[in-house]
């Protein structure tokens, strides 16, 4: 059975798949660059080798979701995957069911902070950006590769996305907000392993020692060294210079406050004020 780590692309969940490698996949806690692969991505290319879809097709491998996870549970063991993709069928397939699923930790972060990572991770400008987050038929793929939609994982618009899992009522769901990550990195870690297993009834105990390594290695600097010392898989190909756009970027210091226009705080504010009450970001 799967749990989730869901969230609306550059909102955290690369951070938490970390923690949770080094908590859950490490002798001590301390956290490997390797140990990321125990938690994958879904959908992934791999994952639909066997079946017959049409890698030029946008969105074909959308009506594998259900038969691939069903492959990938045949073990009957808990695993943890990583996706942006929103709980939301596409071309009247689901993305998951009650027989494949455990539950979802749900990553959601300030959108006034996501669009300038959204900006620096896609090359975008800010105007782009916001399109990008309004629009309901949005999707992603494998940008470093041509003509390839195997990755496919449709997101539709960021509010829609975070709805899609938290109003849902079939499946469990752990709200984690980024912010209170970074303010809070041990305790909603501590939240986010008791939740884990609880709905998988694991009888582990929570182990402190190995949670606070978990939290001193996988701290934003150091993910941001590993990276420039190893490079990180996640990490784009720039259209400009066909280098390695950063994956780690700004992280804490990704302020809408300091960063962001007085106007185009206030056209977010305008556009996003019934999430950022609902998700009490106002």
């Amino acid at each position: 059975m799967i749990i989730w780590l869901a969230s609306y692309p550059k909102s955290g969940n690369t951070w938490l798949r970390a923690l949770l490698s080094a908590y859950y996949f490490s002798k001590n806690g301390n956290f490997d660059v390797n140990s990321l692969q125990k938690i994958d991505q879904f959908p992934r290319k791999s994952f639909f080798d066997e079946y017959d879809y049409k890698l030029n097709s946008v969105g074909s491998t959308a009506n594998y979701w259900i038969k691939a996870q069903d492959k990938i549970n045949n073990d009957k063991k808990v695993k943890l995957f990583k996706t942006h993709n929103s709980l939301c069928a596409f071309n009247n397939n689901n993305f998951t069911n009650n027989k494949n699923t455990l539950g979802c930790i749900y990553i959601v972060r300030d959108p006034r902070n996501v669009i300038t990572s959204l900006k620096n991770h896609f090359e975008l400008d800010y105007e782009k950006s916001l399109k990008f987050m309004l629009s309901k038929n949005k999707y992603t793929y494998d940008q470093n590769l041509v003509n390839d939609f195997s990755d496919f994982q449709f997101l539709s618009s960021w509010e829609v996305h975070y709805r899609s899992w938290l109003n849902n009522k079939n499946l469990p769901i752990k709200l984690v907000k980024y912010e209170d990550l970074i303010n809070k990195t041990y305790d909603v870690f501590k939240e986010v392993v008791f939740f884990i297993n609880r709905i998988s009834n694991s009888k582990d105990k929570f182990n402190k020692e190995k949670a606070k390594n978990s939290v001193n290695t996988t701290s934003f600097s150091k993910l941001k060294n590993y990276e420039k010392i190893l490079g990180f898989e996640e990490a784009i190909f720039s259209k400009k210079n066909l280098k390695k756009i950063p994956f780690f970027n700004l992280g804490p210091d990704n302020d809408w406050k300091k960063i962001l226009s007085k106007d185009l705080q206030k056209k977010l504010n305008k556009v996003f004020e019934k999430n950022l009450k609902e998700l009490k970001y106002l």
